[in-house]
């Protein structure tokens, strides 16, 4: 897993009924985006975060408008 400062987390719930968690990186403190991150969860929860199998990254900033 690779992420940038700025990158959504978006961790899958593992349990029925519990709702998915987004966060936004704030520091990366692997090397060349690699794990852990410091996240800024949407609840203002901000920790280490060592992302497991049911989190995915929605990178921000990459998309290109053709021009």
């Amino acid at each position: 897993m690779h992420a940038k400062v700025g990158d959504r987390l978006h961790v899958h719930s593992r349990q029925v009924g519990t709702q998915e968690r987004e966060g936004e990186v704030v520091e990366v403190r692997g090397s060349h985006g690699e794990p852990p991150y410091v996240v800024r969860f949407t609840d203002g929860h901000e920790g280490l975060f060592f992302p497991g199998p049911d989190c995915e990254v929605e990178e921000i900033g990459t998309q290109t408008d053709g021009h």
